[in-house]
């Protein structure tokens, strides 16, 4: 085998390798989940189902995390006019980090009929790892403020997660004015990953190596052993 098929032999080895780890190690996994809400209002109790779809998208050493319901919860018994409506959400946090993470957006941007369901745009805040590992992300209550009233919505069927990020410790972690941790939660100091997905990479990343050793060990060999051939 001339050099330049052994090297190349070399470099698909090792673009394997790393497509192996890649692979290993999913970024994020979305689901949209449906919540029931219970909304108690200034005129009394209402009930609501949207489906929450929760995304994150890496900004920095943080995520920027966006709570989005596909259909409207409760309704108010007068129109609301432009910018009379104020939304504003926590998030759950779960997995290898606790807490909350609270989201708001701008105040409506149009006016909403009397008795006809509240559109809520989309609410975003920043959420900066405190811990490495897999994050879960559940719909938590959601707040209406309007014309001076406090309408408060609690999911009550126990959803599940609409986002679980795997994350890293970012040094001095923590949200930025936008999370509240529970007991037990992390310095922000980096943390080792354990679990199935990091043995997984490890693993990965071993045998991307051991493979590499072998052929250049090979490769060496063979051409030590090449003036050998030619004096015979």
């Amino acid at each position: 085998m001339s050099y330049q098929k052994r090297t190349a032999a070399l470099a698909s080895v090792a673009a394997l390798a790393g497509s192996a780890v890649l692979m290993a190690a999913p970024a994020a996994r979305a689901e949209v989940v449906e919540v029931n809400y219970q909304c108690r209002t200034p005129i009394g109790d209402k009930s609501a189902v949207s489906p929450i779809d929760i995304k994150g998208v890496q900004s920095g050493s943080g995520y920027k995390i966006t709570m989005s319901w596909q259909k409207g919860v409760s309704s108010s018994p007068v129109e609301l006019g432009k910018g009379a409506m104020n939304p504003s959400a926590t998030i759950a946090l779960g997995g290898a980090d606790n807490g909350t993470l609270t989201v708001t957006g701008p105040p409506n941007q149009a006016k909403i009929p009397a008795n006809t369901p509240i559109k809520i745009d989309d609410l975003s805040g920043t959420y900066t790892p405190k811990k490495t590992g897999e994050v879960t992300f559940t719909a938590g209550v959601l707040t209406i403020k309007a014309l001076g009233t406090t309408t408060t919505c609690t999911p009550t069927n126990d959803p599940g997660p609409s986002l679980t990020l795997d994350v890293t410790a970012a040094s001095g972690g923590g949200a930025t004015g936008s999370t509240q941790s529970g007991s037990g939660s992390g310095s922000g100091s980096e943390l080792s990953r354990t679990g199935p997905e990091d043995s997984a990479i490890a693993l990965g990343t071993l045998g991307g190596t051991v493979l590499l050793a072998g052929a250049a060990g090979a490769l060496w060999l063979t051409r030590r052993n090449q003036p050998a051939r030619a004096r015979r």
